[in-house]
């Protein structure tokens, strides 16, 4: 069994990437931490308890930081409706968060369990804390999966950023500078052909389990909101699409490559951008004032260019049928 920490602002597509996680059959997901970013933390925390339950899982789940590091907090409730789920009335959790506080509980569990896959689907704000607070974790990640970023490519926030960056981009650049082993999924990856578009959707729906009918329902506001935001229609899962990757990188990843990733702190036009140095002129001589910024193999990241569609859908239709 591989050993999984998941760090999630759960709302729809969180949802949706913790159900795959919970009934992959290789994966033990050791803890769940969850951090303020789609929804305020106690919602997040109840929306991460709720799918849990649903998947008859008894993983602990802790409740991390509720405000990013320096900035004021964003929601994007507009996106997956007020408590996240889509607004559809889904009933308050039997269980409670488990005792203690998220990024310690991250600390614990990486440090137990070396070796373990870090999967983030939400603000980076619980990284960036527990990395300051005890650098020796990075070390003990043998991946770290990051569904967010836009790699050379649009931002779904603002013109330059993916929210999760944007929400917290210091923690963000707390976890590029560290040297742990991150492999970035932008959220570009669950566009164009990656949506789950209306056919698919009534496919899953013909599953008739309840994690199917869940999966598509608490997405109601987010398939409005991605016509909306990108003109596309279906429901984009980024968070689903990330833990493909976690989950699967040998069969998912169909392209990816290694670059200096530098994330955005200072300018208000390009905040959270992550830059990526595709053709490696950070290290150029010309660029010799950059170099603190722009080069050096501690912020060397695997970026995911291009996911193999097809299987990343099969992998979602295998957990919910």
């Amino acid at each position: 069994m591989r050993p999984f920490i998941i760090d999630t602002d759960t709302a729809s597509d969180d949802a949706v990437a913790l159900i795959m996680a919970l009934r992959w059959p290789d994966v033990d997901v050791k803890a769940i931490t969850v951090v303020a970013g789609n929804v305020p933390l106690e919602q997040a925390v109840s929306n991460a308890l709720y799918t849990v339950e649903l998947c008859g899982s008894q993983v602990p789940v802790y409740a991390g930081a509720d405000r990013p590091i320096l900035r004021r907090y964003e929601h994007a409730q507009w996106y997956h409706g007020k408590d996240g789920l889509g607004d559809r009335g889904y009933p308050p959790p039997k269980g409670k968060a488990a005792p203690g506080h998220g990024v310690q509980a991250m600390i614990d569990t990486i440090m137990a369990n070396p070796g373990i896959v870090l999967v983030t689907l939400g603000p980076l704000t619980n990284i960036g804390l527990a990395i300051r607070q005890e650098p020796r974790i990075v070390e003990n990640v043998s991946r770290c999966v990051m569904m967010g970023g836009a790699a050379c490519t649009v931002g779904n926030v603002t013109p330059a950023a993916e929210y999760n960056v944007w929400v917290d981009p210091e923690a963000a650049q707390i976890m590029f500078n560290s040297g742990m082993k991150v492999e970035m999924a932008g959220w570009e990856l669950c566009r164009g052909d990656a949506n789950i578009r209306m056919n698919e959707i009534d496919l899953i729906k013909s599953f008739n389990t309840p994690l199917a009918h869940f999966s598509v329902d608490c997405n109601a506001t987010a398939i409005e909101a991605n016509f909306t935001q990108s003109g596309e229609r279906g429901i984009a899962l980024p968070d689903p699409v990330g833990m493909a990757i976690a989950l699967d990188p040998e069969g998912v990843i169909k392209r990816s490559s290694m670059h200096d990733v530098v994330v955005e702190t200072q300018s208000e036009l390009t905040r959270g951008m992550t830059v990526v140095d595709q053709l490696g002129v950070g290290r150029d001589e010309r660029n010799r004032a950059l170099w603190d910024v722009l080069a050096g193999p501690h912020k060397s990241i695997r970026v995911i260019w291009e996911i193999d569609i097809p299987r990343w859908k099969e992998m979602l239709y295998t957990v919910l049928r």
